[in-house]
């Protein structure tokens, strides 16, 4: 029996995510604010992802359909921080006077990101994928579960907020 030519079989999965899986993990760290937080989400996110890969019906949207995954599991990984109300101490972290030209920066960076957290939920992600991930607005949409007009009404609402929140600092 003769294969059918015109059948295209998806590639392995290793193959299939090799390309995102950098961009996905600094996605998960903004996500966390932690590095081994989103190591350990990063593991799930692969895990649920081989688990499903069979299923997936369209491999061109494969980008999306991970960043999904990933958000979904931020989602219940804050949810579920949030129910414990746990704070993180990293007793091991040394602490060096930074230089006088760092200060500022830095404290323009903790601002930014605090602007960004401050932000609604669907907001800070779009956000994040589509500045920081680089992700077309039909990808964001699909990892959000929204229209392409609400990615974009998202993206555009965030970017209002903290230009806004910005100029009062």
């Amino acid at each position: 029996m003769m294969a059918n030519p015109g059948l295209k079989l998806p590639p392995p999965f290793e193959e299939a995510i090799a390309p995102y899986e950098r961009e996905l993990m600094r996605f998960m760290v903004r996500m966390t604010g932690n590095h081994d937080d989103a190591t350990e989400l990063f593991q799930e996110m692969c895990l649920r992802a081989y688990k499903a890969y069979p299923r997936l019906e369209d491999f061109s949207e494969i980008r999306a359909w991970l960043y999904r995954i990933a958000t979904n599991l931020g989602r219940n990984r804050a949810r579920d921080n949030a129910r414990r109300s746990r704070v993180i101490v990293d007793a091991g972290a040394s602490y060096r006077e930074p230089a006088s030209d760092q200060i500022g920066a830095q404290q323009d960076v903790a601002a930014v990101r605090t602007l960004i957290e401050a932000l609604p939920e669907k907001q800070r992600q779009a956000l994040t994928m589509r500045k920081l991930g680089g992700l077309e607005y039909d990808q964001i949409a699909a990892a959000l579960g929204c229209s392409i007009e609400g990615a974009r009404a998202n993206v555009s609402q965030a970017l209002k907020k903290l230009k806004a929140e910005w100029s009062q600092l």
